[in-house]
């Protein structure tokens, strides 16, 4: 699975994630960032394929030029792609990956219990649809 754009794979079910996609949607002016849930077939597909373990759940999952990023890489790694101040998050990736994914992983364990979860996917409206790869 190649795509000219990079990928952002989320999980579908946490209020958390969905809100953090709808929040890229709205600052990515480049219109540039696809989406796919971890739960989709397209979003599978990425995982099989890449060096991840299969039903890989942990984190967000972002693909560019090839390369595979989770974790608070994943988060600051996308965000030079948003608009606005907060483009400036990617600086942080000067912080060793032993510092930012013990927080990174301290939230995405207690993402369900602080933010709920849904039984289902989030559905985008009209006007984002072409940004999902599902």
């Amino acid at each position: 699975m190649n795509t000219q754009n990079p990928v952002l794979l989320y999980d579908g079910l946490c209020n958390l994630c969905q809100t953090s996609v709808q929040f890229i949607l709205k600052h990515n002016s480049k219109e540039n960032i696809q989406f796919a849930s971890l739960q989709s077939d397209f979003g599978k597909e990425l995982v099989k394929n890449s060096t991840l373990p299969a039903n890989y759940a942990e984190s967000l999952v972002y693909v560019e030029n090839g390369d595979v990023f989770v974790k608070s890489d994943a988060a600051l790694k996308l965000a030079k792609h948003l608009h606005g101040v907060w483009k400036i998050g990617s600086v942080f990736l000067i912080v060793p990956t032993f510092i930012r994914n013990p927080i990174y992983d301290w939230v995405a364990k207690n993402r369900y219990r602080w933010f709920g979860k849904k039984e289902a996917c989030w559905v985008p409206n009209a006007t984002w649809k072409t940004r999902f790869l599902d």
